[in-house]
């Protein structure tokens, strides 16, 4: 019998691509793939089990779905991914409404899965992190028809003290050179136009495969893909940049000039409690050599406040950090305790509601700075992937927009244009995040 599956992704671009890869098993085995939960016959939750909120939105999201077993055509609902890796049989007995939980090492066994919870076996599998092969990952894109991710890598051994991935995802695993080049020629013939390198660490690409450091041989490689006009590198973290990535992101015209460097805090004494490896001075020096070796360049980074510890004087060092380096694109958490974490036993925990004021304020700061780097763009000319229409506005984003997390380009056009075409556009409006323009009709041809 084929089934009707729908399958609900949450959390982060990695988790994404196994649900992809988990979709693209099930269409290849013969199940109906829906995104009518109401329609389907299993459900399955690929969850986020990171920090709290993400927690609690993975929960809410099983909860809401287990009504469908009584209102609905629901007969399994399976949760897959981080917090299933992490709670395991908790969840089962805390969730009775869930016939299985898989890891985030087993989602390739998704049909088993299925066929012992429609016989009316309740399934609990995980623990194999690093026994999946991650090398060779078929899938049926989900985002955008031009636009998707390309995942180089899987886990961490960065052992941050306030992070739980490297037990949920294992230690870090490069895929192989050629697998990822294949991989990026099947996305480039099947129109994708924008290749977003992901790992939990791009920086670190090879070492562990090869003994050394191949992310600038590999963006250097994907260039060369017929079809692919625009790379972007993200989450490469700031303790492993060499000169020959710098000047691969500096030479090559299909390596978009941005990157996501995340720092976590500025703070010397907040950097080593964290477990970071690397200090205040070391992360400047960085931005200033990338902003000189990279005109026009577009840095984001993401920040933690209330870490245990964090005092005034630290917090004040973070502003002034932020206020100083002027980040192009900046997001900023709150220190979320998690249990199995180094940080969870640190002293001088902070309150949550000194977390929240403190995370307004870096936002309030960064929003200035948005609107005021944004103003900059007025008057100028950008290329934009165009990725829909909204009323009578086209949108898309530049190279400085990551999907999802970044703003977009809204522009007025005479021109009738698809998903996936770029275009250029002459910026005449500005706001916090998001760029108002006209299409320039003699650059679009």
């Amino acid at each position: 019998m084929s089934y009707k599956v729908a399958l609900v992704s949450l959390g982060c671009s990695k988790n994404l691509v196994d649900s992809e890869v988990m979709l693209n098993i099930l269409s290849s085995n013969s199940y109906k793939l829906t995104q009518d939960t109401n329609k389907a016959d299993v459900i399955i939750v690929n969850t986020c089990g990171f920090i709290e909120s993400a927690k609690q939105e993975s929960i809410d999201h099983i909860i809401e779905l287990g009504q469908l077993k009584n209102n609905g055509k629901c007969k399994v609902l399976i949760a897959s991914g981080c917090l299933a890796e992490r709670y395991k049989e908790d969840l089962m007995i805390e969730m009775p409404e869930l016939d299985a939980v898989i890891g985030t090492g087993d989602y390739k066994n998704i049909i088993e899965v299925i066929e012992s919870a429609m016989a009316g076996s309740k399934v609990v599998k995980f623990g194999n992190q690093e026994n999946v092969d991650i090398h060779e990952l078929p899938r049926v894109i989900s985002t955008t028809a031009s636009s998707t991710y390309l995942k180089i890598a899987e886990g961490c051994d960065n052992r941050c003290t306030y992070c739980i991935i490297p037990k949920l995802r294992g230690k870090y695993r490069s895929r192989r050179f050629e697998d990822i080049i294949k991989e990026a020629a099947q996305l480039a013939g099947n129109g994708i136009k924008e290749l977003n390198v992901i790992a939990q660490d791009t920086t670190r690409y090879g070492m562990d495969l090869y003994g050394k450091y191949r992310i600038a041989e590999l963006l250097d490689a994907l260039s060369k893909i017929e079809g692919i006009e625009w790379i972007r590198l993200l989450y490469s973290y700031p303790d492993e940049f060499d000169d020959d990535l710098i000047d691969v992101i500096a030479e090559n015209d299909k390596v978009c000039k941005y990157l996501d460097i995340p720092i976590q805090h500025a703070s010397n004494k907040i950097l080593k409690r964290m477990g970071r490896r690397t200090t205040k001075e070391e992360i400047k020096d960085l931005v200033f050599k990338l902003r000189s070796k990279i005109p026009n360049i577009a840095l984001r980074t993401s920040l933690i406040v209330g870490f245990p510890g964090e005092t005034e004087s630290d917090f004040k060092e973070l502003v002034d950090f932020v206020k100083e380096l002027q980040f192009d694109r900046l997001g900023v958490f709150t220190y979320s305790r998690e249990e199995d974490t180094p940080a969870f036993q640190m002293e001088e925990q902070v309150e949550q509601e000194v977390k929240l004021k403190r995370q307004e304020r870096i936002m309030l700061l960064q929003s200035d700075i948005s609107m005021d780097n944004n103003q900059k763009m007025v008057g100028k000319m950008i290329k934009v992937l165009i990725e829909g229409k909204e009323g009578k506005k086209y949108y898309g984003r530049s190279y400085k927009d990551a999907p999802e997390i970044d703003g977009n380009v809204f522009f007025s056009s005479k021109e009738k244009h698809n998903i996936g075409d770029f275009t250029y556009v002459k910026i005449v409006e500005a706001s916090e995040y998001d760029l108002i323009g006209e299409e320039m009709n003699e650059y679009s041809k």
